[in-house]
């Protein structure tokens, strides 16, 4: 809580900057005004690009400037671009570092980032993550569990997904692994309008593994 003298000192000074306000010429407001946009333009944008260069940060000799509409406006030096850049109230963004001069363009930075982030977000979200789901057979599969699997599988592939189809080989299984290849040719050959062998199939250890893939829209 103030003290009495703190109140009126507090007090003394809001009447001292109302004053001041009221006295302010138009001539004296304006300038403050362009003093404070010069500074604004000086803060960071956001959240930049890694290593992306923009206004003062280029100390170039020579630049290569790109106007906001896309016409070359020549080599200049980077105070000729940053006034150019300032007259439109823009920015200076360097687009093409390592060419010789520099390329750099006028552009409204903030709005570009944002347009980008938005276009990023749009294409994650349109983005299909390809997952990889698993079939497993058996060496004495019968027809009904075969076509109930054969099911799963192109339904996993016209999802867009990858599909890993296994067998277990138990005991005496082992010495008849030409079994699970006519099982897994039998497999690939049914699902054949909807998928292309990715990896064929191949025994490893005791289980024997073919990866189908969904076949390009190409």
């Amino acid at each position: 809580m103030l003290s009495p003298v703190g109140c009126r000192l507090h007090g003394s000074i809001q009447s001292v900057l109302l004053l001041l306000c009221i006295a302010m010429r138009t001539d004296v407001f304006l300038s403050a005004f362009i003093i404070f946009k010069v500074l604004w333009r000086c803060l960071p944008i956001g959240k930049k690009e890694n290593n992306v260069q923009i206004n003062e940060e280029i100390r170039d000799k020579e630049l290569r400037v790109i106007s906001s509409d896309g016409q070359q406006l020549g080599i200049m030096s980077a105070s000729a671009a940053l006034n150019l850049a300032d007259q439109q109230n823009l920015d200076l963004v360097k687009i093409a570092p390592q060419s010789k001069p520099p390329v750099c363009k006028i552009m409204d930075y903030g709005k570009y980032r944002f347009e980008q982030a938005k276009r990023e977000k749009e294409a994650r979200k349109n983005q299909h993550v390809v997952d990889i789901k698993e079939v497993r057979l058996s060496l004495n599969i019968d027809t009904h569990d075969f076509n109930t699997k054969l099911n799963n599988a192109l339904k996993f592939i016209k999802h867009g997904d990858k599909v890993k189809v296994s067998i277990r080989f138990r005991g005496r299984e082992m010495g008849h692994p030409e079994i699970g290849l006519d099982t897994m040719k039998r497999f690939a050959d049914a699902c054949s309008e909807v998928a292309v062998i990715e990896k064929p199939a191949k025994l490893e250890g005791r289980n024997m593994l073919m990866f189908l893939a969904p076949k390009s829209n190409k």
